[in-house]
């Protein structure tokens, strides 16, 4: 198999974990017979140093051409005084959009070695598996008008989703749903919010498309208490933008690490970014003690979602786990009498069990 990949390590610890991903890329390649090319471009703070915006022409050409895209991280305090049209973190929001991709994919699978380390007791958190499905290209993010009022004294943001953005992650939801535990649950503020009601609605009229699946609707509050008093109760759960952005990101740190946690953002050809749920990390770039987990395993999906390649990303994920299991860990992880090493050393650590 013949892949073309681009690669957007943008800033702090991006570049050192972008390594630790094209090598285990690399290795698989040579392992199973693939051809994988790579190409780097800028994105984020990286590229306003370079080009002065934060996403760059040459950049969405070149993801627009390219079978998959992995990303490092965005952002840092180095641009928190530029100008809001530009922010590192719109480069992020901006890719989502240039290339379509309406759908962020989630999954949220503590493994065994790091239980002891979730702030829940392990109880609680043993057995959960869950998909988290967040609408990414609509909703209050993008909504216009967006603006201050009265002289800066008043600000407007607007909550906008067409039927048709609704209705396609919703229906990723079920279908994913459907080759899991045939659970669904849709998370809304239906109480309160006309878009919201919208989406029930249509929920409602996509369930009798899947008889299969069992469908429950929660309003985000008690959906972001649930994920903490009862999170093995969900298997997929699909919302809007913003409050799937607040239930990940609650969600990610049940499991005992957010270094730890991949993602998707793909769209319904299979062409999808791959990203770690952990920031930047700033304070530590460059120091060679990030861990590479979270990218390494975004690679996995990477192989799954956007190219078919169920074996391959499995294999991935067993020697990351082969890896805690022996007790391999970097600072972030403090797994009990294991092996603290580095970015490097964890990497080689997945590279020998490949082998």
């Amino acid at each position: 198999m013949k892949k073309q990949i681009v690669l957007l390590p943008g800033d702090g610890i991006g570049r050192e974990i972008m390594e630790s991903a094209k090598a285990v890329l690399e290795a698989i390649a040579k392992k199973y017979n693939h051809e994988f090319t790579f190409e780097k471009h800028a994105i984020g703070g990286d590229a306003i140093d370079q080009h002065g915006i934060s996403l760059p022409e040459e950049t969405v050409q070149a993801c627009q051409n390219a079978d998959a895209i992995l990303l490092g991280a965005v952002g840092g305090p180095k641009w928190d005084t530029v100008s809001p049209n530009i922010r590192p973190e719109k480069g992020l929001l901006g890719i989502r959009k240039a290339l379509g991709l309406f759908a962020n994919l989630r999954p949220i699978l503590g493994f065994k070695a790091l239980l002891h380390a979730s702030p829940l007791k392990q109880e609680i958190i043993e057995g959960s598996d869950i998909l988290i499905i967040r609408e990414l290209t609509g909703g209050l993010y993008f909504g216009e008008p967006r603006e201050r009022r009265d002289n800066g004294n008043s600000a407007v943001d607007t909550l906008l989703y067409t039927r048709e953005e609704i209705e396609r992650i919703v229906e990723k939801g079920f279908e994913s749903a459907r080759i899991r535990n045939k659970h669904l649950t849709s998370v809304d503020k239906a109480n309160v919010l006309e878009s919201s009601r919208l989406w029930r609605e249509i929920v409602e009229e996509k369930a009798k498309e899947y008889p299969d699946v069992q469908v429950e609707h929660l309003l985000v509050d008690a959906a972001a208490m649930k994920l903490i008093t009862s999170p093995s109760q969900f298997d997929v759960i699909v919302t809007e933008n913003l409050f799937g952005d607040i239930l990940s990101d609650e969600a990610s740190v049940l499991t005992g690490s957010l270094g730890m946690l991949p993602s998707a953002s793909v769209r319904t050809d299979g062409v999808g970014l791959y990203e770690p749920v952990h920031g930047s990390a700033p304070d530590i770039a460059g120091k060679g003690i990030a861990n590479p987990l979270g990218i390494i395993l975004s690679a996995a999906l990477m192989l799954r979602h956007s190219f078919g390649l169920d074996e391959e990303a499995k294999e991935i994920e067993s020697a990351v786990n082969a890896c805690l299991e022996e007790g391999y860990h970097t600072a972030d992880l403090a797994i009990k009498n294991g092996h603290q090493v580095g970015t490097i050393e964890m990497t080689n650590a997945v590279l020998e069990y490949l082998k």
